[in-house]
């Protein structure tokens, strides 16, 4: 059974997320210990709130150093979720420029409405549209809803680490990734079957 490191950073509520990789077949472990991280065969950084509080958090507690030794040294299985999708970007611009992971070449932005309809924060589902084939979207038809909640995105320099975009407020990187390295924008906890098979497919990469 996959060892399934959830991060704690004091950033969001994290029962949801672990019940569910319980479910999808996964032991999960809610830590704030950085050290806990040498134990995952898989980690996932979920969030909601402010880049530059969550980036603080996450120095602060050690997460950062411990995260680079693990996922990028050691090679182990990495999930962004939302807010910790954007962290894995190169900087976020939320207040202020802040300085993220740097996992994936590009930088977090407000979403920028398109027209009278188009409401920030962006809430609800919404279609995903793969750039290519991914371990992440196995079994799952191109054509399904997932569930979103934010008001910024990641703008990509590298369009191969785009592996997904969404048509709203003129279009946004829903999903990433890096070799081993996975985001995405919607809250696969939140999303139903489709949200539980790409949590499935993270656990079995």
């Amino acid at each position: 059974m996959s060892n399934v490191v959830i991060v704690d950073y004091g950033m969001c509520n994290l029962d949801s997320i672990a019940r569910v990789v319980e479910e999808c077949g996964g032991r999960p472990t809610v830590s704030d210990q950085p050290r806990e991280l040498a134990t995952a065969t898989q980690i996932i950084l979920p969030g909601v709130g402010a880049f530059p509080d969550a980036m603080n958090n996450l120095v602060e507690r050690g997460f950062h150093t411990a995260l680079e030794e693990q996922v990028v040294g050691n090679g182990i299985p990495f999930l962004g979720i939302c807010l910790g999708m954007h962290m894995m970007a190169r900087a976020g611009n939320e207040g202020q420029r802040t300085e993220g992971l740097g996992w994936i070449d590009g930088e977090v932005v407000r979403l920028e409405p398109q027209g009278e309809d188009t409401r920030i924060p962006h809430i609800g589902w919404n279609e995903i549209n793969l750039e290519y084939e991914s371990p992440l979207f196995d079994g799952i038809a191109p054509d399904r809803d997932y569930y979103f909640v934010h008001s910024y995105h990641i703008r990509c320099d590298d369009e191969e680490q785009v592996v997904a975009r969404t048509a709203y407020a003129g279009g946004f990187v829903s999903a990433v990734a890096r070799d081993h390295i996975f985001g995405v924008q919607f809250h696969p906890e939140k999303s139903q079957k489709v949200g539980f098979q790409v949590l499935r497919n993270f656990l079995n990469y």
